[in-house]
C-alpha cells in the first residue's frame, strides 16, 4: 500500500490556520444594538462611579474655599499631599490599618480555610450548616459592631464578665489600646470568617475526585495531598478570596466607627475613619480627598503586586 506525504502549506484551513472570519452585516447589527442597550448602564456607571473618582483626585490637587453657597476651587496645589506625608496622624493611621488588614485577612483565610475543608466533607448536612454560617455575614456591619459593643461593655458585657472570672478587676476593652484593636480584630472575624469559607468551598468541590484518588495511589498523605494537590488548583479561588477582603478591610469604616470611633485616642483610627473626620467634620477638602486617593492607590498597588506574585507563581507551576 502506498502513502502520500507532503508537506503542509501555511494558511491549510485543515490545520487551524485559516484566516480570521469577517463578521457579517447582521453580527455587527447584533453588536451595534448590544452597545445601544448598555448605553443607559455605562452612562450611570460613570455618573456614580468613575466621575467621583476622578472628582476626588481633582480635589486633592486644589485649595478649596468653603463660603455660604457652597465650596469652589481657588486654586490648585500639591500642598495637601505635602502636609499629609508630614502627618504623624496619618502616618499612625496608616499603620493601623495595614496591621488590621494582615491580621484579620490572614486570620479568616485559615479559619475559612479549615471551614470549607470541613463543609466540603458533609454530606446532607452541608446545606444546613451553610445556612448557619450565612448569620453572621448576612447581618449589617452596623447592626452586628452593636452587637459585640454590647458584648464587650465594662458594665454588663459577657466578654468582660468572662474576663474577669481570671482577674481581680473587669477590665475595659473598649479603653485600652491593645484590648481594642483585639476587639476589633476579632468582630470582624467573626462576620467574614463564613464569606471566605463559602468562597474557598466553591473552588473545593470543583477540584476533581480523580485527583485525590491519584494522590491516594501515589502514597501521598493528607497534609501532601493538601499542598500538592487542593492548593495549586485552589489558588484562582484563594486569589479572589484575599482581593476581596484586602478591598473590604483596608477601607473599614463602620465597625471602628461604632465599636471604638477610632479610639482610645486615634489607636484605632483607620484611613477610611480619618478621611471621613477630616472631610466632613472639620471641611478640609482638599485634604480629605487626598486622604481619600492615597488610600486607594495604597490598595490597587496592594492589589497589582499580589496579582502579578499569582501570576508567576503559576507561570512557575507550569
Amino acid at each position: 500500500m502506498s502513502t502520500v506525504t507532503g508537506t503542509v502549506r501555511k494558511g491549510d484551513p485543515k490545520h487551524g490556520h485559516t484566516k480570521p472570519k469577517k463578521p457579517t452585516g447582521i453580527e455587527k447589527s447584533r453588536a451595534r444594538s448590544a452597545w445601544w442597550f448598555a448605553t443607559p448602564a455605562l452612562i450611570v456607571i460613570g455618573l456614580v462611579t468613575i466621575f467621583p473618582v476622578v472628582y476626588s483626585v481633582v480635589l486633592s490637587f486644589a485649595k478649596v474655599e468653603i463660603g455660604y453657597e457652597g465650596f469652589g476651587i481657588k486654586s490648585f496645589t500639591t500642598g495637601n499631599y505635602g502636609a499629609l506625608f508630614e502627618s504623624s496622624a496619618w502616618y499612625q493611621a496608616l499603620g493601623f490599618t495595614v496591621l488590621y488588614t494582615v491580621i484579620t485577612v490572614g486570620v479568616e483565610l485559615v479559619l475559612g480555610m479549615l471551614v470549607a475543608l470541613v463543609l466540603e466533607r458533609l454530606g446532607v448536612t452541608r446545606g444546613w450548616m451553610l445556612a448557619l454560617l450565612l448569620i453572621p455575614w448576612s447581618l449589617v456591619t452596623i447592626v452586628s459592631a452593636q452587637l459585640w459593643k454590647y458584648i464587650y461593655d465594662a458594665t454588663y458585657g459577657v466578654a468582660t464578665w468572662f474576663i474577669g472570672l481570671f482577674t481581680d478587676s473587669p477590665p475595659v476593652i473598649l479603653g485600652e489600646p491593645v484590648s481594642a484593636a483585639t476587639a476589633l480584630m476579632v468582630a470582624d472575624i467573626w462576620k467574614t470568617t463564613p464569606f471566605v469559607a463559602i468562597i474557598l468551598l466553591a473552588g473545593l468541590v470543583m477540584i476533581p475526585e480523580e485527583h485525590y484518588e491519584a494522590a491516594e495511589l501515589d502514597g501521598a498523605n493528607a497534609w501532601t495531598t493538601f499542598w500538592r494537590v487542593v492548593m495549586p488548583q485552589l489558588m484562582p479561588t484563594f486569589t479572589i478570596a484575599v482581593l476581596f477582603r484586602v478591598l473590604q478591610a483596608f477601607g473599614v469604616f463602620d465597625l471602628p466607627f461604632v465599636l471604638t470611633q477610632g479610639g482610645p485616642g486615634t489607636s484605632t483610627q483607620t484611613l477610611a475613619m480619618m478621611g471621613y473626620r477630616v472631610l466632613f467634620q472639620d471641611l478640609n477638602i482638599g485634604p480629605g480627598a487626598a486622604i481619600a486617593t492615597t488610600t486607594a492607590l495604597i490598595v490597587g498597588l496592594g492589589c497589582m503586586i499580589f496579582l502579578r506574585a499569582f501570576r508567576n507563581q503559576a507561570k512557575g507551576d507550569d
